[in-house]
Parts: structure tokens; C-alpha cells; sequence
């Protein structure tokens, strides 16, 4: 074997052309011609699934494609430990009580006196959130340092039953009304004597798209009530908080045109003992945590039974909580039977989507209005409709540039006593 074998390339003949770049690429084109367009078209195909497979397999994204928030949290240095023969902080003023002659108490602290309120933003700040399908962008409310509601639920104030945890007073006398409420905002020196308007949305929980929408597009300050029979509930429910929302539990009552008209499973009826209605409440109560109060869901002739209801808000207020009713029916019992109780208690002035068009409800939010300026506060109920969203929403964006202020639910409510 000479050294020139050696050195060519096997089955290369001494002398034979060199083949150019351009004549191999027409040679592959040639063979791949002859192969036909469906195998090419398959191979191609099957690197793209194979290639995102991979992706799937190797990285760590479980929320690919999800919407996405990036929000930049302000840190603040701890305090560092009071100069060297600086006095020691007043300890706390007790809380001052008033009775106001119809069996209620107002706690003067928790009335949310403009001079004596915590520090806090009353609009909390937002951030962008782009959803990543779609594109879509939404300003989402986040609760502020001073707007964050109490973690619930609060171990002290909740006991095993039968249908599981329920709320209790606990044994320092706290409620939860006031440990899930909204905290009290710093009101300035112009803001004082604004007349305060309070807004409660229900019927949240049940359809996911609906609620995602009330907790994107509502400010914190108004309070969200939820139905009991949604999925999810905890997270729901944890989530609207987050943002700042107080919110309550909505029982279903018993309707005039019951079974017809039947809001759903344990359902309070007129035709139970006290003892069977408890029962049911005491299943409703352990949906989720972290409701300040129980709000009626539809009941017209439950809330009509004095017999019936008497009990049944006894028992939320031995529970430390406070009843809404939603003003939806001109024969409600409620406020007669809670002032006797001493329980916490408010009823909606204004039904603000009795009819559901975007005229009438801006018109009821006016008349909600000039209810607030006749007697400095006014509370609205509406539900969680796309259109009563919208408007509450639209609305609220103004509310402060025509002389009023919105408040939560709890800033706007008499105080009861301590259980019944």
C-alpha cells in the first residue's frame, strides 16, 4: 500500500472530480423528490411534538400560559429600637360603648372615627395583569400594608360541629365581625364629613367567571357575598380577601313560592324546628372561613316568620357575627327581631339592580346617593350580574369627585353586643 492510499479518502479514485456544494445540495434535493412531500411533512411534524414534549418533560412551568402579574414589593427596614431614654407608648385607650336606644350598641373604635382611624389607603394600589391567551389587560386592585385583612381562620375563634369548623366568640370577647372586617382607612381632614356609602355584591362563588370578574373589577372597599354552594370556595373566598374585600356568607331562605322556587340543598324553611334550622345554618357556617356575617339569600317568607327567624338570628349572633338583610322584601322581619337581640345588623336602603339594565342601576346609584346625603351613610345590594359589575364599578371610579366616600360594609354598621 503506497502512502498515496493512505491519504485519499476510501473508494475515492486518484484524479476523480471534486463534487461542489452546489451539487450535493442538488443531489438531496433529488432523493428527497423521489421520497415525496407526505414522509417530509410527518418528520417535521413529529420534531415540533417531540420538541414540545421535551419542553413539558424538562421544564419546571406548571402555569405556562396562565395569566401573569409581576408586582415589584416595597420593603420596609425594621424599626430599630427607640433612642436611649425615650419614653415608653401610651398603652391603648379602651374601647368606648353607646347605647343607641334600640337595643344595638355603637362601638365608637369601630364606627371608624375619622380622628382616631388607623393609618391605611383607601384606594389600595393595582397592577396590570396580562392574560397570556388571549392578551387582555385588567387593572387588578391589591390590597395595601394597612388594607390587609386578618388571616382566617383564626384558631380562637372557631369550633369543631358537626358539619365541621364553625365561628364562635372567643374567649376574649372577640368577634368575627371584627376580626375579618376591612380595616378601618386613614380619613383625612377634607374627607371627614363626607357622607359614607357601602355597596354589597352577592351571589359570588358559583360561576368562576363571574366572581373572577367582581374581584378584578370592584375596589376593595366593597364587600363581596358569597353563595355557599360553589367549588373551591376556600381559595375563592382567600383570594377575594387578598385583594382586600371583606366579604359574607349568604344563607338560603326560604321564598314565598317555595318549592318552585327552591335556592338549593339545606335551604332554611318555616315548616323545620328551630333545632332542624340550626342544623342547617351550622352546615352553611362551615363553608369556608373568614366571613364576617351571614347575609339572607332570597327568603322572603323565612325572613317574613318571626317564629322562624327569631332563632336562627339568635344563633348568628351567639356566633359573633353580624346579619345582613339584602332589602329585597317589604315584609322582612329582620330589623324588628335584631334590634330586640341587640344583634349587628343591616339592611340594604337600595336594591340596586332590581331592575338589571345599565340605566336603572346608574339611576339607584344616585338614589343611593341622596340617601347618604339626607342621612350621612346609605347601604346598596346588587348582584353579581355583568352589567351591575360594570356600573358599581364605573361608578365607584367617581364616587369620591361628587362628595362621597365608599366605605366597606362593617364601616357602616351598628355594633351589637357581645352574643345573645
Amino acid at each position: 500500500m503506497s502512502v498515496d492510499d493512505l491519504q485519499r479518502p476510501l473508494g475515492t479514485a486518484q484524479g476523480a472530480p471534486k463534487r461542489s456544494i452546489g451539487a450535493h445540495l442538488r443531489a438531496l434535493g433529488t432523493s428527497l423528490g423521489r421520497i415525496g412531500p407526505a414522509p417530509v411533512i410527518a418528520a417535521a411534524a413529529g420534531l415540533v411534538v417531540g420538541t414540545a414534549v421535551g419542553w413539558v418533560l424538562l421544564v419546571d412551568d406548571p402555569l405556562g400560559g396562565e395569566p401573569i402579574a409581576r408586582v415589584r414589593i416595597e420593603g420596609t427596614a425594621p424599626a430599630g429600637p427607640p433612642p436611649a431614654g425615650a419614653p415608653a407608648a401610651a398603652p391603648a385607650a379602651p374601647q368606648a360603648s353607646t347605647s343607641t336606644g334600640t337595643g344595638e350598641t355603637a362601638n365608637a373604635t369601630a364606627d371608624r372615627s375619622p380622628s382616631e382611624a388607623a393609618p391605611a389607603t383607601p384606594q389600595g394600589p393595582s397592577v396590570t395583569v396580562i392574560d397570556g391567551r388571549s392578551g387582555k389587560t385588567n387593572d387588578v386592585s391589591v390590597a395595601g400594608p394597612g388594607d390587609r385583612l386578618a388571616p382566617a381562620p383564626d384558631p380562637r375563634l372557631v369550633e369543631k360541629a358537626r358539619h365541621g369548623a364553625v365561628p364562635r366568640i372567643g374567649a376574649d370577647g372577640t368577634r368575627a365581625f371584627e376580626a375579618y372586617a376591612r380595616p378601618a382607612p386613614a380619613i383625612g381632614p377634607g374627607k371627614a364629613a363626607m357622607p359614607r356609602i357601602a355597596i354589597v355584591v352577592g351571589g359570588l362563588g358559583i360561576s368562576a367567571n363571574g366572581t373572577s370578574e367582581a374581584v378584578a373589577k370592584l375596589p376593595p372597599e366593597v364587600t363581596l357575598a358569597f353563595a355557599p354552594y360553589g367549588t373551591d370556595l376556600d381559595r375563592v373566598v382567600a383570594r377575594a380577601r387578598t385583594q382586600g374585600h371583606e366579604v359574607l356568607l349568604q344563607v338560603p331562605m326560604e321564598p314565598f313560592d317555595y318549592p318552585d322556587n327552591d335556592p338549593g340543598p339545606q335551604t332554611l324553611l318555616t315548616t323545620l324546628t328551630s333545632d332542624q334550622n340550626i342544623d342547617r345554618l351550622h352546615w352553611f357556617l362551615a363553608r369556608f372561613p373568614g366571613f364576617i356575617g351571614v347575609a339572607s339569600y332570597m327568603g322572603a317568607r323565612f325572613t317574613s316568620s318571626e317564629s322562624a327567624l327569631a332563632p336562627v338570628m339568635r344563633e348568628i349572633t351567639k356566633r359573633g357575627l353580624m346579619f345582613l338583610d339584602d332589602g329585597s322584601s317589604q315584609r322582612s322581619v329582620t330589623r324588628e327581631i335584631a334590634g330586640g337581640l341587640g344583634a349587628t345588623f343591616a339592611r340594604a336602603d337600595v336594591v340596586l339592580d332590581a331592575v338589571a339594565s345599565p340605566v336603572a342601576i346608574d339611576n339607584a346609584l344616585m338614589r343611593l346617593e341622596r340617601i347618604a346625603g339626607e342621612r350621612g351613610s346609605a347601604l346598596g345590594f346588587a348582584t353579581a350580574l355583568p352589567v351591575s359589575i360594570d356600573r358599581v364599578a364605573r361608578w365607584a371610579k367617581e364616587v369620591e369627585t361628587r362628595g362621597y366616600l365608599l366605605v366597606p360594609l362593617s364601616a357602616t354598621v351598628a355594633r351589637g353586643k357581645k352574643g345573645a
